[in-house]
């Protein structure tokens, strides 16, 4: 989606850049490309104040002008500098690259060590990550350091294993090298050491999947027998519990038997009924690397093209197995052959691309997830078992399942201890989980605007009542299993 930019094309800032298109922004900042390929970052006052009040920001740093009756301030950088938000940016290109990132992140902390930063702003000429205080759910910086490491691959740095395998163009002593100037736990004696080889040449030579590199404290909820909980789903926990988690965890009893990696599945159910809360719970649980395919991703107008893109991704996550590969609005490319819209040669083309790919993927433990809002539309040929074994609906939550949601995610938060979410709940039983999460978030922006650092009661009930019902939900059914 465009951005409408703050300022004109052409408008020019205090030190001389002159403005082209917003290419980042939310309601306090916004990235601007300016002329020359570079970039100027703008912030209002709000924000700026806090991050002087944290020390991240020095006086002076930042340029002050005034726009109409506003006062912004801004910096720029050239184009080989980096300035944009940790969750929307791509992987480094070099080792001293992602090392000016690591020593940003550590740098930050050892300033500010309480705010969140997984939707950070990179400023490397700054060497800070600086926080926009949004109220999207917390990642460590672990996670944070290997998703800016992968470009957007749910993977710690703490998983050096995992990392150094989905890492090719930097050496494991490289890599260490990151992880340490980040501050992280030091690796442990499995880890490559400098002092074991003669050179960077040699460390060149060796077979880095055959490295078997770990943190101190490299222990997954997986591997540590911690069972999988998710909160507004205790059916759709516990399938994923049987016939995900288990099979993983006791792969030789299950394989003495004739039973493989998991078989893939389809979860469908309307809009916001928490199909993808559900699976970005399984892939941190998991703490496997994840892909995903969706039209932002692989879609393209040229015949051939989206089928060579599907094709890369899931050659990327068997690469990397085992992983998950996630397939999101599956009707956008799995759509019925013979129906009119799925009947040109390039949608026959994908969908066989598909059919090929996802018992190949499942066979070389790849877990394939698939979503859908629409799966009547859907070709048959895929929904058959031996593709997706397991076709899930996921409904809208019961007061019971909201109830246990909005415990989670406010215990994410700085809450009043008075907070009731009983009368809550039962307000918004039936309705879509997207409407839960938007209350928690317009709630925490009602406490923000307010000036109060703790959320209380009345800031959701008022998020509540801003948030009419929508009609047509339908009852409430359990999960069902076609």
């Amino acid at each position: 989606m465009a951005i409408e930019s703050w300022f004109p094309v052409g408008y020019s800032m205090p030190d001389g850049a002159t403005c082209r298109r917003a290419v980042f922004g939310e309601a306090q900042w916004q990235i601007i490309k300016t002329d020359g390929a570079g970039t100027v970052l703008i912030v209002r006052s709000e924000l700026m104040d806090r991050w002087k009040a944290l020390g991240l920001i020095e006086v002076g740093v930042f340029n002050t002008f005034k726009f109409g009756p506003d006062t912004f301030h801004e910096i720029s950088c050239g184009p080989s500098e980096i300035i944009a938000p940790v969750d929307q940016s791509n992987s480094p290109d070099s080792r001293n690259e992602a090392i000016a990132f690591a020593m940003a992140l550590k740098a930050t902390r050892e300033i500010d060590p309480e705010s969140p930063l997984q939707d950070a702003i990179y400023a490397e000429g700054l060497g800070r990550l600086l926080p926009i205080f949004s109220v999207s759910p917390r990642a460590d910086d672990d996670v944070i350091l290997g998703y800016w490491l992968t470009g957007g691959a749910q993977v710690s740095a703490k998983s050096f294993r995992r990392l150094n395998q989905m890492m090719s163009w930097i050496t494991p002593s490289g890599l260490k090298d990151v992880v340490s100037a980040a501050g992280m736990t030091q690796l442990t004696k499995d880890a490559p050491r400098d002092d074991h080889f003669q050179d960077e040449a040699e460390l060149e030579k060796i077979d880095s999947s055959k490295i078997e590199c770990s943190c101190d404290d490299e222990v997954s909820s997986l591997e540590s027998g911690v069972p999988f909980v998710l909160a507004g789903r205790p059916l759709l926990e516990d399938f994923f519990n049987e016939h995900v988690i288990d099979i993983v965890r006791n792969k030789e009893r299950y394989a003495a038997l004739g039973i493989g990696f998991p078989s893939a599945i389809v979860l469908h159910g309307p809009p916001g009924c928490g199909k993808t809360f559900a699976v970005e719970q399984l892939i941190e649980y998991l703490g496997w690397p994840s892909f995903q395919v969706d039209a932002s991703s692989v879609a393209s107008p040229f015949i051939h093209e989206t089928s060579k893109k599907v094709a890369e991704v899931f050659d990327k996550a068997m690469v990397n197995a085992p992983s998950i590969l996630v397939i999101d609005e599956m009707e956008a490319f799995l759509a019925d052959r013979e129906s009119g819209s799925g009947s040109s040669m390039h949608r026959v083309e994908e969908v066989a691309e598909f059919l090929r790919r996802i018992p190949e993927a499942t066979k070389n433990e790849v877990l394939v997830v698939g979503m859908t809002n629409r799966v009547e539309m859907i070709d048959s040929a895929i929904m058959r078992r031996g593709r997706f074994d397991h076709v899930i609906q996921v409904d809208p939550a019961t007061e019971v399942e909201v109830k246990a949601l909005l415990d989670k995610l406010l215990a994410k938060l700085p809450c009043d201890k008075d907070i009731e979410t009983g009368p809550l709940s039962r307000r918004l039983s039936g309705r879509p989980l997207s409407d839960v999460t938007f209350v928690i978030r317009e709630g925490a922006r009602l406490c923000a605007r307010s000036g109060s650092n703790k959320i209380a009661q009345r800031f959701l009930v008022e998020a509540l009542d801003s948030t009419p019902e929508r009609t047509g939900s339908g009852t409430h059914r359990s999960i069902g299993f076609v």
